[in-house]
């Protein structure tokens, strides 16, 4: 299909495309002629896949190319291909809170991993995200709703 099909089937205008192409979010087309190319089911997929981490998921557009270039990097399995995308997709905010309810959550979620056995990397999204979550309820005066 030429790029006007490709726009029609995924709803992403024409420009938003030659945008995409250019960042290298989209594998370019295959060129026909010097000014025309052609596309296929695998760009459908990719543009769906683009648009969602940008629009619905809110990942800027460096973030969505990093996670595309995860993706499609050769010699990894598709564990590691996840794992990498989430990583780089998953970028908590610091939450203002003070020391001494960072250091208690980090020492609540640190006892709760370590009790259901989980194996969590250091520099886990998640995880950081859980510390956060227990933070903000100690900074409310909610440390026993963890327990």
């Amino acid at each position: 299909m030429r790029i006007a099909e490709l726009s029609r089937a995924t709803g992403v205008p024409v420009p938003t495309i030659k945008y995409y192409v250019r960042e290298g979010l989209l594998p370019p087309g295959e060129l026909t002629s010097r000014t025309q190319a052609q596309y296929g089911d695998a760009h459908v997929r990719r543009l769906k896949l683009v648009r969602a981490l940008v629009e619905v998921g809110g990942v800027s557009v460096a973030a969505a190319r990093k996670a595309v270039e995860a993706i499609d990097a050769e010699g990894r399995t598709l564990h590691s291909k996840i794992g990498a995308a989430h990583y780089l997709l998953s970028n908590p905010s610091p939450l203002a809170v003070g020391a001494a309810d960072r250091e208690h959550a980090e020492s609540q979620a640190r006892a709760l991993i370590d009790e259901l056995g989980w194996r969590v990397h250091a520099k886990n999204p998640a995880a950081e995200l859980l510390v956060q979550a227990l933070a903000a309820l100690h900074w409310l005066g909610h440390e026993t709703f963890a327990d």
